[in-house]
C-alpha cells in the first residue's frame, strides 16, 4: 500500500518536471521567431483576461469605504456599450452557471430518512464535524452574530397597529440600547416603518440613530421601503419601492445599503438579485428555500453563490448567501439542533410563555464554560457548512427587542460566554462577535476566492419544520387575486401619473408663461399625494401583502390604502391633461376632464361613466406607452345614433355599437335599451395624447348583430324599431372567424376547442376547461396548496349549468370591429371569447380571453381551488415542461418532477406562460400575479381563485372566505414556430461571440416571447387611458386635437418609468430632474408573426418635444451612484433584457 502511494508520488512528481522543462523550453525561444510570437500573443491574452476579472472582483467594503468599489462599478458600467448588441432581434443565449437549479432539482431524494426528524443534519454531517474540527489546516472560526427584528408592514395586523404596539418602541430601543452596549450591533430593513419613526422622532433621536449608522454599528440591509415578495411582484412596483426606500435612506442617513437581507419571502428568484447588483449592493442574504436545497447545499459546502440571471450576461458582483436552516429564528439559527438553540434565546418576558422560557437559564459564572461549549459546537457546526469556516448568525425573530430588557437580556448573556471563548483561545480556537452582514461577506471574501454560479430560483419553495412532512408554498401565487389585479391596475394609474407629471410639470416650467403660473401649482400640489402613491403601492409589495397571506382585515387596510391612492393618480392625469389639451388657461383649475371609470370603493369592480351624446361629445385618450400602438376604446353609451370623428387625422374612423345584456327575473336576457357600448379603433404614437368626438349620426350598418336563443329587446317604447337584429343560431358547434384565424367553439358548453390559423393553414386543438380542485382540510389554506387527491376533480359549473340546455346561456354578439361570445353560468362564471376585425398585427392574432367569477357567500363552493385549463396536441414532452415569466422581466423553463404531486409543479406568472412544440407555441397573457401549471402533456392550467374555509398553519389563523366578484383578463395566442429562424440564430450567435460572457456561443438559445406576446403583454398591463370632456358647467370648450412627447425614440425600449426626483432641500417638492428607466425586451425571432422588427437604437434625432434637456447621467438602478454624464440621448444604450436608470435633467 505504501509502496504504490510512493510511486504514484514519483509518477506525479516526473510529470511536474517534465511539464516544467516543456515550458522552459517554450520560453528560450528567438525573438520574433514563431515560437516567440506564440508565447507573446499568450501573454497578451492572458494579461487582458487577468485585467478584466481584476475589475470585475467582487469587493466588500464598510459603509464611508465606497471609492475602490465605486471606481469598480463604474468601470464595468462604461465597458458595456462595448458588446451591445444593437440588430433589430439580436440572438440572446441561456447564461451559463456551474448550478443549474432545473436540472439538479428533479435529482433530490424527497422522501429522505431525515424527514420526521424535521432535521437534515444526520450521521454524515456529524462525521465530517468531528473529522474537520481538530483539522489544523482549516481556518479559524470566526462567528458573526447579528442581532435582528423582523417587523411585518401588516400581517396580523395592520401597518400602523405594528408601528404603534411594537416597531414604534423596538427602534426606540435600539437607538437607546445601542448607545448603552457601545459593541452591540443591529440591523434595519423596512424602511417603511423607519420612515414612520422619523417623521414622529425627536431631532436628537434622529441623530442618536444617524450616528449609529455611521459607525457601521446599525446596518440599513437592502433599503427598499418593504422586504418583498418575490414570486407575486411586477418588476415595476419592485424597482419603484427599491427607488423609494434607497433615496429616503441616502437622503436620511447618508449612507447607501450594501447588503441585501431578504429572510422571509417564500421562495426566492432570480429578478431580486439581479436589480439588487444593479443598484449596486454587494451581497444579499435568503432564507426559505426548499428543505432538499438545504440538505444539497449543506453537503457540498456551498452557501455563496453569484446568481445569473436568466439570459446570458457579465457576472453579477453581488454575492447571494443562504442560511443555511429553516428559518430566521433563534430557534434554527445558531445550529443544526432546534432543541439546543431554544436554550440560547435570553428572552424572558414577564407573563410570557413559549417554548424558549421553558428552557430559559441565564449564564452565570457556574454555567458559563458548559454553555460556551455547547454553543459553540453549534457554531463549528455550522461553520462544516462552508470551505471558509465563516459563520452568520441572526439572533432575533418576528417583532423582537421591543422591550429595554429582552435587549438587556441577549447582550448581557451572550457577552459572558463570547468574552470567555475569546479569552480562551486555547480551547475554542474560535473568534465570536457582535456584528452585521457586511463585517460577514468582508470575512467571507478575505478567505474564499472560489464562488460559484447558479441559475434558475428556488420556487416552490417547502418546508417540513411544521409537520415532518413536505409543505408546498403554492397556494399564494393565486390567493385574493381580487387585490393582485387592483394592485396591478394601479400600477398603471401611478405610472402613468409620474410620466405625465413628469412631462407637463417641466414643460410648463420651460415654456416661462404667466398664464401657466397657477396651473403649475396645482400640479406641484399633487406631488405629496404622488410621493404617497409611491409608497402605498411599495407597502403593498410586502410579503404578506401582495401575496394575499395577511388576515382579512389587514388585507381590506392595504386594499382601502390602494384605492385611496389610485384616486389621486386619477386626479393628477386629469389635472396634467387639462392643462395641455384645453388652450383656455383660465379653465385649468376646473374639474374638465374626468377618468371615463369610476373606482367607487374597495371590493367592488369600477364602472364605466355613461357618455351622453348632446351634438358633440370630446374623448380624451393617452398612450403610456413609449411605442405606437392600435387599439380598440369601447365606451359606455346612452344612444346607438352615433359616430367617432378622428379630430387629429380628420377622419371617420371604424367603429361598432354592441348591445348591453342583462338577466331578467324569469330567466331570459334581455337587451338594454338605454345602454350601449360604443368600440372603436384609435391609432396612438408614442406616449401621445389625442382627441377623438362621438357625433349624432344614425347608421344601423354598425350595429352588431345578435345570435342568441334566450334573448329578448327590451324596450320603453314599443313604437321603436329594434336597435339590433337578434338570430336564433344554427345547430352545431359554432365558429368564430376573422381575417387570420377561425375558432371551434362547443355549443354545449360555450368553451373553446380548437384554433385553424387561416394564414398558415395549420389547425390545432386548443380545448378550454374550467375545473377545481378540493382543498385539503387544514393542508391548503392562503399559503399552501394541497388538493385532495381521494375525490375526482370538482364539476364547479355542474350545479350552474342548465345541462343540454346550456347554449340558452350562450350569445354571440358579430360587429364590423370585433365578434365575441359569452356563455354564463351564473353567478359563477362568465366566460367571454373575442377576436378583432381589425388591420393590425397583434390584435389580428390575439384571442381576448374574460372571466367574470364569483364564489358568492360562504360556504358556497368552501375548499374549493378554481382553475382553467387549455389542453392541447402540442407535444411539450413526455415529462411536460413549459415557460413562465418571472416579475414580468426574465423568462424560467419549469419541467415536471415525477416525483412529486401538482401542488409541487405549480409555479408562479405575473405576465405570462406558455408551452411550445417544434412546430407551435401557445401562450397565455395574463394581467396579474397568478399560479400555472403543465402537469400532463399538451396542458396548461392556471389558477383563477381559491376559497379554504380553514386554516394552514402558517401563521394567520383563519382560511380564506373572503373572495370578490372578480374580472380576470388575459389575451391567448397561438404562433408557428419558425424552424428555419432557429437554424439561422445558431448560426448568428458566432459572429457576435463575447468571450466576457463564459462561452455563451454553446449555450442554448434563451426562450423569449414572441413580439406579438411581448406587445399584448405591455397593452394589457398598461391600457390607454380615457377621459371625457365634460362641459356641464363650463359650456363649449376648445379641445386641442394631439399632444405629442417623444420623437425618434426606439420602439424597441420600453420606458419603466419617469419618475420626478423629489428636490433636495424642500420636501414633498418636485424637481426638475427625473430617473427615466429603461428595459430593452428581449423578443423571439423564431416565431412567425407582422409584427415590425423594433429598434432599440437611440439617435442624435430621439428627443423630448418641447423638452429641453439640461444634463443626463448614467446612474445605478435606484439612482444613488453616477456612472458618467452623457452628452445626448443619442449615447443611450441597453443589451436586449438590461434594466438602466438615467438622470434627466430639463
Amino acid at each position: 500500500m505504501g509502496i504504490g502511494n510512493c510511486d504514484s508520488s514519483n509518477s506525479r512528481l516526473n510529470q511536474v518536471i517534465n511539464s516544467t522543462m516543456r515550458s522552459s523550453r517554450w520560453l528560450r525561444c528567438r525573438p520574433f521567431s514563431n515560437r516567440f510570437l506564440i508565447v507573446s500573443l499568450l501573454a497578451i491574452a492572458f494579461g487582458l483576461y487577468c485585467c478584466y476579472y481584476n475589475v470585475s472582483t467582487t469587493s466588500f467594503s464598510k459603509q464611508g469605504n465606497n471609492n475602490a468599489n465605486e471606481r469598480v462599478i463604474a468601470l464595468k458600467h462604461i465597458r458595456a456599450p462595448e458588446s451591445v448588441k444593437m440588430e433589430q432581434c439580436p440572438v440572446v443565449r441561456e447564461s451559463v452557471a456551474e448550478v443549474d437549479t432545473v436540472s439538479v432539482f428533479p435529482t433530490f431524494e424527497f422522501q429522505p430518512n431525515w424527514l420526521r426528524t424535521k432535521e437534515f443534519w444526520d450521521r454524515s454531517f456529524e462525521e465530517r464535524y468531528e473529522k474537520t474540527k481538530n483539522d489544523s489546516r482549516r481556518p479559524k472560526l470566526k462567528v458573526i452574530v447579528v442581532p435582528h427584528s423582523h417587523n411585518d408592514p401588516g400581517w396580523l395586523k395592520t401597518f400602523e397597529q405594528y408601528f404603534e404596539t411594537k416597531t414604534k418602541n423596538i427602534i426606540n430601543n435600539i437607538v437607546m440600547k445601542l448607545n448603552q452596549y457601545p459593541n452591540m450591533t443591529f440591523i434595519w430593513t423596512e424602511i417603511s416603518f423607519l420612515n414612520a419613526w422619523w417623521e414622529r422622532s425627536h431631532p436628537v433621536k434622529q441623530k442618536a440613530l444617524k450616528k449609529l449608522v455611521r459607525e457601521g454599528r446599525l446596518e440599513i440591509t437592502t433599503g427598499g421601503w418593504v422586504m418583498p415578495d418575490e414570486a407575486c411582484t411586477h418588476i415595476y412596483s419592485l424597482i419603484d419601492q427599491f427607488i423609494e426606500g434607497h433615496v429616503w435612506v441616502k437622503a436620511n442617513l447618508g449612507v447607501t445599503p450594501k447588503i441585501g437581507w431578504s429572510i422571509d419571502p417564500f421562495g426566492h428568484g432570480a429578478t431580486v438579485p439581479y436589480l439588487l447588483d444593479q443598484s449596486g449592493l454587494e451581497g444579499a442574504i435568503i432564507q426559505r428555500i426548499h428543505y432538499a436545497w438545504k440538505q444539497w447545499f449543506a453537503q457540498r459546502q456551498i452557501e455563496e453563490f453569484h446568481w445569473m440571471p436568466g439570459f446570458s450576461s457579465t457576472k453579477p458582483s453581488l454575492v447571494v448567501h443562504n442560511q443555511p436552516f429553516d428559518i430566521y429564528s433563534i430557534k434554527s439559527t445558531c445550529g443544526p439542533h432546534p432543541a439546543i438553540c431554544l436554550s440560547f434565546d435570553f428572552r424572558k418576558i414577564p407573563g410570557e410563555y413559549s417554548e424558549y422560557t421553558a428552557k430559559h437559564e441565564d449564564i452565570t459564572e457556574h454555567n458559563l464554560h458548559s454553555k460556551s461549549k455547547t454553543l459553540m459546537e453549534e457554531y463549528d457546526r455550522i461553520g462544516t457548512l462552508t470551505k471558509h469556516n465563516v459563520v452568520l448568525v441572526p439572533l432575533g425573530d418576528d417583532f423582537r427587542y421591543e422591550y429595554g430588557i429582552e435587549f438587556d437580556a441577549q447582550y448581557v448573556n451572550y457577552m459572558k460566554m463570547f468574552t470567555y471563548i475569546n479569552q480562551h483561545k486555547d480551547l475554542f480556537n474560535a473568534e465570536v462577535t457582535f456584528g452585521t452582514p457586511i463585517d460577514y461577506f468582508n470575512a467571507v471574501k478575505d478567505r474564499s476566492a472560489n464562488i460559484p454560479t447558479l441559475r434558475g430560483d428556488f420556487f416552490v419553495y417547502s418546508d417540513i419544520f411544521s409537520e415532518g412532512k413536505p409543505a408546498y408554498w403554492s397556494g399564494y401565487y393565486t390567493t385574493r387575486p381580487y387585490i393582485k389585479i387592483v394592485a396591478r391596475q394601479f400600477e398603471h394609474q401611478l405610472r402613468t401619473a409620474e410620466i405625465l407629471f413628469t412631462l407637463v410639470s417641466n414643460y410648463l416650467r420651460q415654456s416661462n408663461k404667466h398664464m401657466f403660473e397657477s396651473s403649475e401649482r396645482k400640479l406641484e400640489k399633487y406631488y405629496e399625494q404622488l410621493i404617497s402613491a409611491r409608497r402605498n403601492l411599495g407597502l403593498f409589495q410586502h410579503h404578506d401583502a401582495i401575496t394575499g397571506t395577511s388576515r382579512a382585515s389587514v388585507m381590506y387596510d392595504y386594499g382601502t390604502k390602494l384605492f385611496t391612492s389610485l384616486y389621486h393618480c386619477i386626479r393628477l392625469q386629469e389635472a396634467a391633461i387639462t392643462t395641455l389639451m384645453i388652450p383656455d388657461s383660465k379653465l385649468h383649475t376646473q374639474s374638465i376632464l374626468q377618468s371615463e371609470l369610476e373606482w367607487e370603493t374597495y371590493g367592488k369592480q369600477p364602472k364605466k361613466l355613461q357618455v351622453s351624446i348632446v351634438d358633440k361629445k370630446t374623448i380624451v385618450l393617452f398612450n403610456p406607452l413609449a411605442e405606437r400602438r392600435t387599439e380598440v376604446i369601447t365606451l359606455r353609451s346612452n344612444t346607438t345614433n352615433v359616430r367617432v370623428y378622428d379630430t387629429y387625422n380628420k377622419n371617420y374612423v371604424k367603429y361598432q355599437i354592441t348591445p348591453n345584456i342583462h338577466v331578467q327575473e324569469n330567466g331570459k336576457f334581455a337587451i338594454s335599451d338605454v345602454n350601449f357600448d360604443i368600440s372603436f379603433v384609435a391609432q396612438l404614437n408614442a406616449f401621445s395624447i389625442v382627441t377623438y368626438k362621438l357625433e349624432e349620426y344614425t347608421n344601423h350598418t354598425q350595429h352588431c348583430t345578435v345570435f342568441c336563443n334566450n334573448c329578448t329587446e327590451q324596450k320603453g317604447d314599443s313604437e321603436k324599431p329594434n336597435n339590433f337584429v337578434i338570430k336564433k343560431m344554427m345547430p352545431g358547434n359554432i365558429q368564430l372567424e376573422n381575417n387570420i384565424m377561425k375558432l371551434l367553439v362547443d355549443r354545449n358548453t360555450g368553451f373553446l376547442r380548437q384554433i385553424y390559423r387561416k394564414d398558415i393553414r395549420k389547425k390545432n386543438i386548443v380545448d378550454i376547461q374550467f375545473g377545481a380542485y378540493q382543498s385539503a382540510q387544514r393542508h391548503s389554506g392562503a399559503y399552501l396548496f394541497m388538493p385532495d387527491y381521494d375525490p375526482p376533480e370538482k364539476d364547479v359549473l355542474g350545479p350552474y349549468s342548465k345541462g343540454n340546455n346550456q347554449d340558452e346561456n350562450v350569445i354571440i354578439v358579430s360587429g364590423p370591429v370585433s365578434t365575441e361570445i359569452t356563455t354564463m353560468y351564473l353567478p359563477f362564471l362568465v366566460h367571454t371569447l373575442r377576436i378583432y376585425n381589425v388591420d393590425d398585427p397583434a390584435l389580428s392574432h390575439g384571442i381576448y380571453v374574460e372571466n367574470i367569477v364569483d364564489f358568492e357567500n360562504p360556504p358556497k363552493n368552501r375548499d374549493t381551488e378554481f382553475y382553467m385549463r387549455l389542453q392541447t396536441n402540442i407535444q411539450n414532452g413526455d415529462t411536460p415542461e413549459f415557460y413562465t415569466d418571472q416579475n414580468g422581466f426574465q423568462y424560467q423553463r419549469r419541467v415536471k418532477v415525477d416525483k412529486l404531486g401538482i401542488e409541487a409543479n405549480y409555479y408562479p406568472i405575473t405576465t405570462m406562460a406558455w408551452i411550445q412544440d417544434s412546430e407551435t407555441r401557445l401562450t397565455l397573457l395574463t394581467n396579474h400575479a397568478q399560479g400555472a401549471a403543465a402537469f400532463e402533456p399538451g396542458r396548461l392550467e392556471v389558477m383563477l381563485d381559491r376559497r379554504t374555509l380553514y386554516d394552514d398553519f402558517r401563521g394567520i389563523g383563519e382560511g380564506v372566505v373572503d373572495n370578490k366578484p372578480t374580472v380576470f383578463t388575459n389575451w391567448l395566442l397561438l404562433e408557428p414556430i419558425n424552424e428555419r429562424a432557429k437554424a439561422d440564430a445558431n448560426s448568428r450567435v458566432s459572429r457576435h461571440f463575447n468571450e466576457r460572457r463564459f462561452n455563451t456561443d454553446t449555450a442554448p438559445i434563451y426562450e423569449l416571447p414572441s413580439r406579438t406576446a411581448d406587445f399584448l403583454s405591455r397593452s394589457l398591463n398598461y391600457p390607454v387611458n380615457t377621459y371625457i370632456v365634460d362641459t356641464s358647467e363650463v359650456g363649449d370648450v376648445e379641445v386641442k386635437s394631439n399632444q405629442e412627447f417623444l420623437e425618434n425614440f426606439p420602439p424597441g425600449i420600453h420606458v419603466l418609468s419617469l419618475r420626478t426626483i423629489t428636490d433636495e432641500v424642500l420636501e414633498q417638492f418636485p424637481s426638475s430632474s427625473c430617473f427615466m428607466i429603461l428595459h430593452r425586451p428581449g423578443v423571439s425571432c423564431d416565431i412567425q408573426d407582422g409584427m415590425p422588427k423594433p429598434t432599440a437604437s437611440f439617435t442624435s434625432n430621439s428627443k423630448f418635444i418641447g423638452l429641453n434637456i439640461n444634463d443626463i447621467a448614467s446612474v445605478s438602478l435606484t439612482g444613488l451612484k453616477t456612472y458618467g454624464n452623457l452628452t445626448s440621448l443619442a449615447n443611450i444604450t441597453l443589451n436586449p433584457m438590461e434594466v438602466k436608470t438615467y438622470r434627466v435633467r430639463f
